[in-house]
This record gives C-alpha cells, structure tokens and sequence, in this order.
C-alpha cells in the first residue's frame, strides 16, 4: 500500500463516504450491529465497499470507528477488540484501495480538562485504540466526529503516544465556525491539531459551498498562524436526498450528488486536498467529487 504522506500537498484525492449509511439503508442501523456485521457478515460489508470503490475514491476507510475501550464495552464487545480490529482493516483492504485509514471516534468518556487523572483517562483510551492496530497495514488514523477542543487533544495526544504513523484529524462544525457542541472554535481546534502531531487538519460541515470555503480559509490563515504545514480535509454532511427538489437550500444544500460539483471547485480554491461526502451520502456523491477533481494538483496561490 502506498504511503500517503508522499502525496501530501500534491494531488487532490477523495476520501469514500461511510459505509455506515449504506448500512443504515439496508436496516443494519445499531453501532453494536454494524459492528458485528463486519465479524459475521462481511458480505454485507464488502457490498457497500464495493459500490463505494467503483466510484473511484483514492482512500478507503474501515467501516466501524468504535475502537476506543470505552465504546467497545457500550457496545458489549471489549473481548472482541483484536478481532474487531483485524476485520475491518481487511475487509476494505481486500478492494486494494490506493490509501486506508482506520476511524477512530470519540471515546465518549466524560472529560473534566483541570484534571489530570481525566485528562490522563481519556488520553489512554485513544493510545489503547491505537496499540489494536499496530502490526495492521493502512495509511492514517483518521480522527473524526470531534466536538470538543480538550477531546481532540487527548486523542491526538494518545494516538502519538503508540505510532509515528500520519493522523488525519476532523472536527464537526457550524457554518460560523464553532465547533457543534458549542465549545470553542475551529481555529482553537486546528491550533491543537497543529500543535499535537495531526498531519491533515479537517472539518465536517452541513453548510452550503461557499461557507464551507469560508471555514477552509479559516484552516488555511490559523495554519499559517501557526507556522504549521498540515493539509487541509473538507467533508460535506448530506442531509435528505431530494431528487425532486428544485435547488439547494441552506438546510438542505447537497440535496443531489451534482451539487458537490460547485463545492470541489470552491474547497479546492481554498486550499483543500482531501475531499469526503457524509451523512446520508451514496457512492454517487463519491463519484461526483472524485470526476470534479481527477487529475487535479492541490491549489497553490
């Protein structure tokens, strides 16, 4: 598997959409059975990333996030961890995609930041999710779902505590650039991201094109504050999928895998390398954003 970080700042790649949609869409909706999905069921797991890889992302991603300690016990399947581990790196590798990355999400623990038994607590949840993957074959972590600043530094904290390997940070944001649960900022969140070893600085959205350029441009200046080089990740929530709708809007502005045509070209502009469709997407909005950018180097000004 090609090493990613050779690409870094290069040319512009796609990240394919969860497969966890596509789960939902057939009814596998529960995280404890989608999670035992990819140990009993692995066809059905190959046929969500078989559909995503005919749409020609460059990178994969494993198809569960729940690797911290704490939310395999929520799911009841600590004992499982390894081997939880082990399947989902293979399943995507079996499509032998260009890049993987392994998803790890918030560990879900409560987080009191003046403590340092807390912070301390937390930190290790994310070295432990860390350790299950140390012999595995993939290119990044890929830290993602991240609402809170102090979360995000624990995580990245831990992650650096067990592997040099690339992480690939995301945080969900609101179109004026507060982080979603409304404590603290994109910026503040990207300065940690700098500051903690993340090698590509992202942020989730459901906001329209030209706002999610905003909060690129808001990456690209904190970065440059910073004096930090990390590349830059966009992913574009979906929200309902209208066909019938006549034009987006600002509750609902990817309403049809076309529209990610206008926001490539705008987050390109502004200085993104990664692009990713989320939420409720399907390997078509994958495909429109892998044909707006084929071919295409990241934007230098």
């Amino acid at each position: 598997m090609a090493d990613i970080a050779l690409r870094f700042f290069k040319d512009m790649l796609v990240v394919a959409s969860p497969v966890q949609a596509a789960l939902r869409r057939q009814g596998i909706e529960d995280a404890r059975d989608q999670a035992l999905a990819v140990l009993l069921e692995p066809e059905t797991i190959e046929d969500a990333y078989r559909l995503e890889t005919a749409a020609g992302p460059q990178c994969l991603v494993t198809p569960v996030a729940d690797f911290a300690p704490a939310r395999l016990t929520a799911l009841g399947m600590e004992d499982a961890a390894e081997k939880l581990a082990r399947a989902a790196v293979a399943i995507p590798r079996s499509f032998k995609p260009q890049h993987l990355l392994v998803e790890i999400a918030p560990c879900g623990l409560p987080l009191d930041p003046s403590s340092k038994g807390s912070l301390v607590e937390n930190r290790d949840q994310y070295a432990r999710a860390a350790a299950l993957f140390e012999d595995a074959e993939f290119d990044a972590f890929f830290l993602n779902g991240f609402t809170t600043v102090d979360d995000l530094k624990c995580a990245l904290m831990g992650l650096r505590k067990m592997s040099d390997a690339p992480i690939f940070a995301s945080v969900d944001v609101t179109a004026g650039g507060m982080l979603a649960s409304g404590r603290g900022t994109l910026a503040e969140a990207v300065a940690v991201m700098a500051e903690f070893g993340a090698s590509v600085a992202g942020f989730a959205t459901l906001s329209a094109p030209a706002d999610a350029a905003a909060l690129a441009a808001t990456v690209r200046e904190t970065l440059e504050t910073q004096g930090a080089d990390l590349c830059i990740m966009a992913t574009l929530a979906v929200r309902d999928r209208n066909d019938r709708r006549q034009g987006p809007t600002p509750e609902n502005p990817y309403y049809v895998p076309d529209t990610m045509v206008a926001a490539a070209a705008d987050l390109r502009a502004a200085g993104v390398q990664f692009l990713r469709a989320a939420g409720d997407a399907t390997p078509a909005y994958t495909g429109v954003l892998a044909a707006a950018v084929a071919g295409q180097d990241v934007a230098v000004e």
